[in-house]
């Protein structure tokens, strides 16, 4: 009886992982073939049958996550001290496309296995744009990051990071490991290869590293260690595990083995013991090579016939440089078609001068989107959707709108953005809105579009030139969070160069003076065109607005009026019925005249405006007219130029809209960041 049972013991140890310590602080999971209630997954996260958890697969924009099914004591009850804890575990990640992953995944320590609200793509399926850098977030983790995310920082598109409440990380570095103490040897993140990674803290030395290695044998140095003190981050009781998310781009994640040990240092893996991904076995290998000589030869027969008909079918698609350089992701018509029910006039959000934009339901994801439809027949419409997959498809703020691909077939040329539900801000504040904003949700969107505006000028690695400020390019998510999108005629410099002469462009009412004499898009232009936003938004109408009183005729004319009168909340909109911050209202409209003035120099960059809208610096006492230019300068009379344009502004504003109908820049003009477009899918 007792052989008996000693062989059962036998059985049991070999058939499942090892879980040891009756304390449950320790664990070591050689393969995961046989714990179906020993794991907790969620998302789209699977244990496959060779026994490898599968967190990600070929899927956009989703979430898989496999945390340890309870949760740990990690701190001293009487001391409120941080326990030391040691894990290791064997990863790989196989993206879709070689060399370009996406987006990455984490080692977490979290209160919840859940973590409800998190999102995709630069989130890792641990934050969402709203808590991400919170204290409360009680989330420490390492990340190994495949896509370079500039919003949060990032070093490059294949490094390891210290995360604390946030995706900032305290501290990374790139993919490396110690061959020994005096070489450091580049890693792949997104080879495919099994590489295994080390976590420890030890709370005596108040210090996290992180190690990794190609092989069982642990380095002596690690690649990063960060001195922190992780007891004021970690509750009592946390979870364990790993998460991560695709975006544009997706990469499958694999766990291959995992061991975790509280106060000590956690158990060896060794890869030799642990499952690999599958490959072709030498009986199959001779039916593997006809199968794939057969598909050479099918393969090649599809391809001359192809072409055959490439070259007889009119108006066929026609790949040219450009699309190679912006990226890979490429949604297909077929897709698109679905997921819009055949661009059903039902599903239409909106229409602008070079196209349309529907609401769609993405087959594969059921994420919804927003379809904007260019013609292929206007140059100038090409040069636009040229224009916005090179420059909003590399650009990441929670107050942008977020491009998720893209598609061209003969004459249809796509753009597929996150749906935003509420529309343009131009329907909230003109004509007659069903839903009156509140002035905190006025100035709520005034503040994101100015931190949106100081990104693009001064944060991002080069300087982005929107030429396109309005209402009606401001979008407004379901919490009525302003995003600026529209980037069709976006321009870039180099930061440190001067901006070079083009063509005037932008919607007429928002165009800075000086463009008319030099024809030089600056950050100083985007700051004019901002400030007629910030008076829009405030007074609830348009720059220039004919139906108006001849003295209320030019907008910035008439709140300087009322300013120079004492009487400046006579221009604040009527429907808010004087529900407002007096305080915040001065300071907005202070700042509308600033940024309005005909002299660029005067008007404030868009550092200090949101360092006015934040309270952290003073505004000035002296405020100079709006429509007068220094000493020496070009006399040209602001009203003059005001007068001079029509209002674009007088037709119908759909809830999408579109830059205007001046010429957008040349696709030669975009060139220097085409080879770095695909960075950020």
């Amino acid at each position: 009886m007792k052989k008996n049972f000693g062989l059962l013991l036998v059985f049991v140890f070999l058939s499942y992982p090892l879980l040891v310590s009756s304390q449950f602080d320790e664990f070591l999971y050689s393969g995961f073939n046989a714990l179906k209630g020993n794991i907790s997954l969620n998302g789209v996260a699977e244990v496959e049958n060779i026994g490898v958890v599968r967190l990600t697969n070929d899927t956009r924009r989703l979430i898989g996550r496999a945390f340890y099914p309870s949760a740990l004591k990690f701190k001293n009850s009487t001391n409120g001290k941080a326990f030391s804890f040691s894990t290791s575990f064997a990863f790989a990640i196989v993206p879709e496309y070689p060399k370009l992953g996406g987006h990455g995944l984490a080692f977490a320590l979290a209160p919840s296995k859940e973590l409800p609200g998190a999102l995709p793509i630069q989130y890792l399926g641990l934050f969402n744009a709203t808590d991400v850098g919170n204290y409360s977030n009680h989330i420490f983790a390492v990340e190994f990051d495949t896509v370079q995310d500039f919003e949060f920082g990032d070093i490059n598109d294949n490094h390891v990071g210290i995360d604390i409440d946030s995706l900032r990380s305290n501290s990374s570095a790139p993919a490396a490991y110690f061959a020994d103490k005096s070489s450091k040897v580049d890693l792949n993140l997104k080879s495919g290869n099994v590489i295994l990674a080390w976590v420890d803290y030890d709370s005596v030395r108040n210090l996290v590293n992180v190690t990794l290695s190609p092989s069982s044998t642990k380095p002596e140095l690690p690649i990063i260690s960060y001195p922190v003190d992780l007891s004021p981050i970690l509750l009592d009781s946390m979870f364990i595990g790993f998460s991560a998310s695709t975006g544009l781009l997706a990469s499958s994640h694999y766990i291959f083995g995992w061991s975790f040990k509280m106060n000590g240092v956690a158990q060896d893996l060794e890869l030799s013991s642990l499952p690999t991904l599958p490959v072709p076995t030498k009986k199959n290998l001779p039916l593997t090579i006809g199968v794939s000589v057969a598909a050479s030869v099918f393969l090649l027969a599809v391809i001359f016939l192809s072409i055959y008909l490439f070259r007889k079918i009119k108006n066929a698609d026609v790949i040219e440089d450009w699309e190679l350089n912006i990226g890979p992701h490429r949604f297909t018509y077929e897709e698109l078609k679905v997921a819009t029910k055949g661009f059903r006039e039902k599903e239409l959000l909106g229409f602008g001068g070079f196209g349309r934009v529907y609401k769609g339901k993405l087959p594969n994801s059921k994420a919804h989107v927003a379809v904007k439809q260019l013609s292929h027949e206007s140059k100038q419409g090409l040069r636009e959707f040229v224009s916005e997959i090179a420059t909003i498809g590399r650009l990441r703020h929670r107050n942008l709108v977020q491009l998720q691909g893209w598609c061209r077939r003969r004459g249809d040329l796509l753009l597929v953005y996150d749906y935003l539900p509420n529309g343009s801000l131009d329907k909230f504040i003109f004509e007659e809105p069903k839903v009156i904003l509140t002035w905190e949700q006025r100035f709520k969107i005034i503040k994101g579009i100015a931190s949106a505006l100081l990104y693009l000028h001064e944060e991002w690695e080069q300087i982005v030139i929107h030429r396109d400020i309005k209402a009606g390019n401001v979008l407004l998510d379901s919490e009525l969070n302003g995003r600026l999108g529209d980037f069709g005629l976006a321009k870039l410099y180099e930061h440190g160069s001067n901006p070079t002469t083009t063509h005037v462009v932008g919607t007429l009412g928002y165009l800075a003076p000086e463009l008319t004499r030099t024809g030089k898009a600056t950050t100083g232009s985007d700051v004019f065109a901002f400030g007629a936003l910030l008076l829009e938004i405030t007074c609830g109408r348009r720059p220039i607005e004919p139906k108006a009183l001849p003295e209320e005729l030019v907008l910035v004319d008439w709140v300087w009026d009322r300013w120079t009168a004492g009487r400046v909340f006579d221009v604040v909109d009527r429907r808010l019925e004087g529900e407002f911050d007096e305080a915040e209202v001065v300071v907005v409209l202070k700042l509308g005249l600033m940024c309005s003035n005909s002299t660029p120099t005067v008007r404030p960059n868009m550092k200090q405006v949101v360092s006015y809208l934040d309270g952290e610096a003073k505004m000035p006492e002296a405020l100079s007219a709006p429509g007068e230019y220094e000493a020496g300068k070009n006399s040209e009379g602001f009203d003059d130029f005001v007068h001079s344009y029509p209002s674009s502004s007088l037709g119908k504003v759909s809830s999408y809209s579109f830059p205007g109908d001046v010429e957008a820049p040349t696709a030669s003009s975009l060139s220097p960041f085409f080879s770095k477009a695909h960075n950020s899918l």
